[in-house]
């Protein structure tokens, strides 16, 4: 019979707060502020003069404007994100993408690379070819293009980075927890790279040898992925759950720091609770360093 891991409860530690301060939690109903001063921002309203916050989250303040950001929650597209979708429909002329919003996103034909990536107008033979380039369940990386007033959001994929995804992981977190930054295209020096989508999609695949300039992001790699590479995918994957269990901001230093605390312990162990914290503490202890 197999072994079975048995561990006795134990008092754990409250983590620490990250660094910038106190940050102030509210739950729907709160009162923020009585200062009649201040602007309402999104997940606020107010009432007898008092600012009340409409969601659960952490209160943001930008000079005089103040809003809450939610803990959880859907994604809201910005002009200019990488988001990781799944193709869920082809229709004419364009897909649908699964983003983790609240509606299905859209990328229209005429807004991608064609193989090769030809500069041509699209033809009804494109339109016939449609499932060939993309078909349901097949993931992309993608840019948001622009937001319809709906909250829908537009993508394109008119970059040799962006396209279709071959082997790899996804994990799905909240959006909230993704740090926005200059690139969200990660070659990690522990041998994999990562792509951290603005809408909580995140893509860990093996580091290419070589970028495939021709292959117009529609060639995707099926070789068998060596066992080395698997193993640091699996413990990346691990990393990011355990980051995200205890609500740490997700973003390239992060995630190699939380790698390396955890290179002492087996891959399966870092999901144990004990460990998991031990590593997500020495993770943010590094994290307060390098900001101090």
């Amino acid at each position: 019979m197999a072994a079975v891991a048995m561990r006795l409860p134990v008092a754990r530690k409250a983590v620490a707060e990250s660094a910038g301060g106190e940050k102030h939690l509210v739950a729907p109903g709160d009162i923020i502020t009585t200062d009649t001063g201040y602007m309402r921002g999104h997940g606020t309203y107010v009432e007898d003069e008092k600012l009340i916050a409409s969601v659960a989250g952490v209160v943001e303040r930008v000079n005089k404007l103040v809003y809450v950001r939610a803990l959880n929650t859907r994604y809201n597209g910005e002009v200019g994100d990488v988001v990781v979708g799944r193709i869920t429909e082809v229709q004419q002329k364009r897909w649908k993408v699964e983003t983790n919003s609240r509606l299905d996103s859209v990328l229209l034909l005429s807004s991608m690379n064609l193989p090769g990536g030809e500069l041509r107008r699209r033809s009804a033979e494109d339109e016939l070819a449609m499932r060939d380039y993309l078909q349901e369940g097949d993931l992309i990386s993608a840019e948001v293009q622009s937001v319809f007033s709906d909250g829908a959001v537009s993508l394109h994929t008119r970059s040799l980075k962006y396209g279709k995804l071959g082997q790899g992981v996804l994990v799905q977190v909240s959006p909230s927890l993704v740090k926005r930054q200059k690139t969200h295209f990660h070659d990690l020096p522990c041998g994999a790279s990562v792509i951290l989508g603005n809408n909580g999609f995140i893509w860990i695949y093996p580091t290419p040898e070589q970028k495939d300039e021709e292959a117009g992001g529609f060639t995707t790699n099926l070789e068998p992925v060596p066992l080395s590479d698997r193993e640091v995918i699996s413990r990346l994957r691990n990393c990011i759950v355990a980051l995200v269990t205890h609500k740490l901001m997700l973003f390239d230093t992060s995630i190699l720091y939380c790698y390396e605390a955890s290179l002492p312990h087996q891959i399966k162990d870092i999901l144990k609770p004990e460990v998991m914290e031990e590593i997500v503490l020495e993770t943010q202890q590094r994290l307060l360093d390098l900001e101090g």
